[in-house]
């Protein structure tokens, strides 16, 4: 393979742009450490820290197979490899193929209710992409897709799936409809013209009052969530430095100007980054 064949692939999979990677990964380790008590298994760790990276990066090349007509209409995704026609469909479908199964392949060290949930994982993240076709708010099913490391994460440690984890899967779900209506606010022009349904079209001119309600629903059940574990001040200090990010991305969204729409979307990895810090630091700290 030569360099540039390669440089594809990673555009198609997004590994150059990892911040769907850790929109991922920070609910999925906050839900390791609270299994764990705050003292995870580093090989738990390695596991979904990786599995996650596969994940997402299988999820991209399916969904560009999956939007390979609708995407060369939209200004931001024209010039993505398949698109484009730089690689071929064939190509696309190959390497999620490969790289769900070696995500796969990682569990088999675990139980056997995690491996049966991976299968609904997979399910889930390669029928995401057809939901755009009717379902008015495909970004819900975005945060179960996103957030289904977090019941894994609970069946790895705990071989069950306790109500808290069913509890951040919620919140999971509001805070994707969250960052991704601010995505989609990005291209609402453009899917309003070929079609594709979003959140953004979707809520219409509420669309920034909504987004700031899901912050603050999903802010509520993680805090409940975190009472019920018993989590004090470092777990409260994260709270609030999240509340402050979204804070901000309501001044960066409100005039709805689409680059700052983008910027809020990017900026939500420092929010789930202080949720995760505070959860962390409160276990390591006591």
């Amino acid at each position: 393979m030569t360099m540039n064949r390669l440089r594809l692939y990673i555009q198609l999979v997004r590994l150059d742009k990892p911040i769907g990677i850790l929109l991922l990964l920070w609910p999925t380790l906050t839900a390791l450490w609270l299994a764990a008590d705050g003292h995870p298994d580093w090989r738990h760790v390695v596991i979904f820290t990786l599995g996650t990276i596969l994940m997402r990066s299988a999820g991209c090349a399916i969904n560009d197979y999956a939007d390979r007509d609708f995407d060369r209409h939209v200004k931001r995704t024209a010039q993505r490899p398949l698109t484009s026609g730089k690689i071929q469909a064939w190509e696309a479908v190959t390497v999620a193929a490969t790289l769900a199964l070696v995500s796969l392949a990682l569990i088999l060290p675990l139980n056997a209710l995690t491996k049966e949930l991976s299968v609904a994982a997979v399910l889930i993240a390669g029928s995401y992409p057809y939901f755009k076709r009717f379902f008015a708010i495909p970004q819900a099913y975005l945060g179960i897709a996103f957030g289904f490391g977090i019941p894994m994460a609970f069946a790895a440690v705990l071989d069950t799936v306790p109500p808290a984890a069913w509890m951040l899967l919620l919140a999971n779900i509001f805070w994707a409809v969250a960052y991704d209506t601010e995505y989609a606010m990005v291209d609402r022009d453009d899917d309003l013209k070929i079609g594709i349904k979003t959140s953004a079209i979707t809520f219409g001119r509420f669309d920034v009052m909504a987004v700031m309600l899901c912050y603050a629903v999903a802010f509520a059940i993680i805090i409940a969530v975190g009472r019920q574990y018993g989590l004090g001040l470092w777990f409260v200090a994260g709270m609030a430095v999240a509340t402050l990010c979204a804070l901000y991305h309501y001044t960066l969204i409100r005039d709805r100007d689409r680059m700052r729409c983008f910027a809020a979307f990017r900026h939500n990895n420092w929010l789930g980054a202080a949720i995760f810090a505070g959860v962390a630091m409160d276990y390591a700290l006591r």
